[in-house]
């Protein structure tokens, strides 16, 4: 989906590489990649690359490269190394001779060196070490692009926004289709959708990087951000939960996020809530173990589920984000697809149900 994104925006030869896409381009395709993506997390810029056996390789490389061309000595720092099968045994070292590196080429160019600012950095730095090789990016992002600069209330175990997105796009659901989170919590599902019908750019509400960095273009940035891609559409948009609070925090979301009117809420639970339409799709996010409610509450709670999908939602095709891989088989329905995803570090599936009259069991 990520690489279709970039394609998008223009993004040159686009490579799928693990855990993400290099891409070449132009500012221009960095901004909108940052502005106008709803799948990545960060947009990095190379701009460097180097072999290392040691600390003193990676100080080196990093003291080779002239970042004063790159931002001015006023704009505060913070170095993030992380490593896979590199032979250094502390990346907080490493992160420390980074950052020395780059505070020394700077007092060696000009007398002065940056500040470091762990939480909220101007510009960030980050390095990635493999067994003999090193990078070294700028992040022209800033906070990570799933922060979208609207969500205002954090309901209980919320899922990020990137990854909302990246379910709704992967369950299919067309924007002239009936959508429902019949346990959409702060509204994140029904935010992404709606943004995604309405053509709203998911950065929007929010600054970036790149707007701190000597090559910025405020010219061109102001064209990219008045660019309209997505003629917008009238989605209708269904969401409920069982919790008055949860339903509160939903609609300051979806206000904050500027898509309140598109999206009817209601109190109601998943169990006993009729469907709204005689057919749409049903994305879901339900409690599972790590999160909410205990393995024994949730053994229960499945089967329940599934007859209640039976009962009243038959034309629908449903789909289950969840952490417990248990549901599959308790919900005794059979999963048209099971897509592989992850939350953080837990390890999730995305099932797809397409609900049909009468067992849907073979």
């Amino acid at each position: 989906m990520l690489l279709h994104e970039l394609r998008s925006f223009n993004a040159v030869n686009p490579i799928a590489t693990p855990g993400g896409i290099a891409f070449t381009g132009t500012w221009e395709v960095c901004y909108r990649a940052n502005l106008w993506s709803r799948i990545a997390s960060r947009v990095l810029w190379k701009v460097g690359e180097f072999q290392y056996q040691n600390e003193k390789d990676l100080y080196d490389a990093a003291r080779l490269i002239p970042w004063f061309d790159f931002f001015p000595v006023g704009k505060t720092i913070r170095v993030n190394v992380t490593a896979q099968k590199s032979p250094l045994k502390s990346l907080e070292f490493a992160t420390l001779k980074v950052k020395d590196a780059v505070c020394d080429r700077f007092r060696d160019q000009l007398g002065s060196r940056p500040d470091v600012d762990r939480s909220a950095p101007d510009v960030r730095i980050h390095v990635f070490l493999e067994e003999a090789k090193g990078i070294l990016y700028l992040d022209t992002s800033g906070e990570a692009l799933f922060k979208r600069g609207w969500r205002m209330d954090i309901a209980e175990a919320p899922i990020r926004e990137n990854l909302a997105a990246g379910i709704i796009m992967l369950s299919g659901w067309k924007f002239d289709q009936a959508l429902l989170d019949p346990m959409c919590g702060g509204g994140t599902l029904l935010s992404e959708a709606a943004a995604m019908a309405r053509g709203r750019a998911p950065g929007a509400k929010r600054s970036f990087a790149f707007e701190k960095i000597n090559v910025f273009d405020s010219k061109l940035w102001d064209r990219v951000k008045n660019e309209r891609t997505v003629e917008p559409v009238e989605p209708r948009l269904y969401g409920s939960d069982t919790d008055a609070e949860a339903l509160q925090a939903a609609r300051r979301n979806l206000g904050a996020a500027g898509v309140e009117r598109w999206v009817k809420l209601e109190q109601s639970d998943v169990l006993e809530r009729a469907a709204p339409e005689g057919a749409g799709v049903m994305v879901a996010n339900p409690p599972y173990g790590e999160r909410i409610g205990s393995p024994e509450e949730l053994a229960a709670l499945y089967p329940k589920l599934g007859d209640a999908l039976k009962k009243k939602f038959a034309g629908w095709t449903c789909f289950f984000f969840t952490a417990d891989l248990r549901l599959a088989k308790l919900i005794r329905l059979t999963p048209s697809r099971r897509t592989p995803l992850w939350n953080g570090s837990l390890e999730c599936r995305l099932y797809e149900f397409r609900i049909v009259s009468g067992s849907n069991r073979p």
